[in-house]
């Protein structure tokens, strides 16, 4: 009487039971990290898209780079590039000040970086304005503003993520076992970085 009871028990227990089961996390990568990294991956593929198109006008159809009668501003892109690579060092500066609690490293790195990334964007957009051609003169003027514009709008959206990571840091949101919002900004950050050297190298100086 006594196991039947109990059996009723257990059937009983279980039937209480609803909704799915808990999740079982086989990755030993977070769940806010691995969703960062699926959404480069797409975002690699979409810069390579750009890519292709370039590469299409300069090999295939052999045409000039720039357009004849234009000229890229190699050595502003240039200084813009290293003010950029530095952004990535305040970034990790900021990512180990929160994972060993040193709150001014955090807050400091956050800060640099978010002022690196809005003096990059703005010599960028000061570039377009001086650089003397538009994207509908030529094909090449297309792919310059396509590549450079995708990258820039992707260093507005890594700036608006630095601004709610520099904003919680100055709250005092973060510690050293919960910091995923200044590590998932910044793994996003130095992708952009990345990808700009990849840009710069491309369409200024090859």
């Amino acid at each position: 009487m006594e196991s039947a009871s109990i059996a009723v028990g257990h059937d009983h227990d279980a039937h209480e039971h609803h909704g799915p089961p808990p999740a079982n996390q086989s990755s030993r990568v977070e769940a806010q990290q691995l969703g960062m990294y699926l959404f480069i991956i797409s975002e690699v593929m979409l810069f390579g898209a750009f890519f292709t198109a370039y590469f299409f006008i300069r090999v295939v159809n052999n045409a000039d780079w720039p357009a004849e009668g234009t000229e890229l501003p190699k050595l502003v892109a240039g200084i813009n590039t290293a003010v950029l690579i530095s952004s990535s060092f305040t970034m990790h500066w900021a990512l180990l000040g929160a994972q060993r609690e040193n709150r001014f490293a955090m807050r400091a790195g956050l800060f640099s970086t978010l002022l690196l990334g809005i003096t990059f964007l703005t010599v960028q957009i000061n570039e377009y304005v001086h650089i003397g051609f538009s994207p509908h003169d030529h094909a090449q003027g297309t792919i310059f503003y396509g590549l450079t514009g995708l990258h820039g709008a992707h260093v507005f959206v890594g700036l608006t993520l630095l601004s709610f990571a520099t904003i919680r840091a100055f709250r005092g949101h973060f510690t050293p076992k919960q910091h995923r919002g200044v590590e998932v900004p910044g793994i996003y950050w130095h992708f952009v970085d990345i990808m700009w050297i990849v840009v710069y190298s491309t369409v200024y100086i090859i």
